[in-house]
């Protein structure tokens, strides 16, 4: 059974106002007096995030109570300084982001300007294990076209700045900044992918091997296959969806890889462009089918990664539970309908927020 560990980025908020707060350093402070969670939680970038990182787990119940615990905890040492956290993707309520001190982010902010001062938005990274680096650059290269289908499913950033962007995840259009970010065409071999890496690198562009934003990428730390498509997600069970659909994907592709059956091959304008769709409009109208790149209602491309994906599922005992929670989330259930509802049943952004810390502990 493949292992699957989660990465997510909370928001900083005041439990009373919603307003984000730059306190990640004072929170990180307050971890380190705690042996459990030295090697939990982690700086970002900005001052109003705080991130954390499960275990490796084989089962998916595991990685939940751990997702759980671990968003609990923060909660704790955040209120321990009158903080909150809560699982948003991007900050509904106006911010003006700090970027946290350290030399790789004041190079990032000198060599990026404004694409780094506006770059608080939190996300979901799933780390699936491989064996080997040709598999993981094989699974890479066979999972790019149903990465966009995870986004539409973990979209939870509607409101950036005060203000509706008509986006369902407007994340992941922030984060398309970056210049190394977005969808690949096949490498074809671990060699050409760490190639492709070390030219990149060379260019002087991005400061290291660690700033390859690739959809999909090898970890650099871990012997995983890294996927980062995802927004923070707002409900512990779209996490743990998130993550098994993440893992039977590259079990699906393993097995493609073995078989001899080769990647789609889809042009990376086309991947973009399923990317655009999704951020677009999530779960509630249409998105591009990863078989045939074109449009159809995202139940059907829903059912179809059900479909791609249902022997992993089976031989892992996930395909029931994956299903339950797909079918919720087309009714109505995903992270930017939530917040939307709330935004219309309150009319206020600060209500959605402090609704939102809530679920997070859900």
């Amino acid at each position: 059974m493949r292992t699957v560990g989660v990465e997510e980025e909370l928001l900083l908020v005041d439990p009373e106002t919603g307003e984000p707060q730059a306190l990640s350093a004072a929170v990180l402070a307050r971890v380190s007096q705690d042996d459990t969670d030295k090697e939990v939680f982690e700086k970002e970038l900005h001052n109003q995030m705080l991130e954390f990182a499960t275990h490796p787990q084989s089962g998916m119940e595991e990685l939940r109570a751990e997702i759980v615990r671990c968003r609990k905890e923060a909660a704790r040492h955040a209120g321990e300084i009158g903080s909150a956290v809560a699982a948003l993707a991007t900050s509904p309520l106006p911010v003006s982001p700090s970027v946290a001190a350290g030399r790789r982010y004041e190079w990032m902010a000198r060599q990026y300007g404004i694409a780094t001062r506006e770059q608080l938005v939190m996300g979901c990274h799933v780390h699936v294990s491989v064996e080997s680096d040709d598999e993981g650059v094989a699974v890479i290269d066979r999972i790019q076209p149903w990465l966009s289908v995870l986004s539409a499913l973990s979209a939870n950033s509607p409101f950036w700045q005060g203000k509706d962007t008509l986006y369902s995840s407007y994340r992941s259009r922030v984060w398309q900044r970056w210049p190394s970010a977005g969808a690949t065409e096949p490498f074809r071999s671990a060699e050409r992918y760490h190639r492709r890496v070390a030219d990149m690198v060379a260019t002087g562009v991005i400061l290291d091997e660690g700033m390859i934003y690739f959809d999909a990428r090898l970890s650099r730390n871990y012997p995983t296959v890294e996927i980062r498509v995802s927004d923070v997600c707002l409900r512990a069970d779209i996490a743990v969806l998130i993550a098994t659909l993440a893992r039977g994907l590259v079990e699906t592709a393993a097995r493609e890889w073995r078989q001899g059956v080769e990647p789609a091959g889809h042009s990376v304008s086309l991947l973009r462009l399923a990317s655009w769709r999704a951020a677009r409009s999530g779960l509630t109208e249409e998105l591009l089918h990863p078989a045939t790149m074109r449009r159809m209602p995202a139940e059907t491309v829903v059912r179809a990664l059900l479909e791609h994906v249902e022997d992993a599922l089976v031989d892992s005992g996930d395909l029931d539970r994956a299903r339950e929670t797909c079918a919720e989330l087309l009714r109505g259930g995903s992270g930017d309908q939530v917040q939307r509802e709330l935004m219309e049943r309150t009319g206020s952004l600060r209500e959605v927020v402090t609704e939102c810390v809530r679920h997070t502990q859900g």
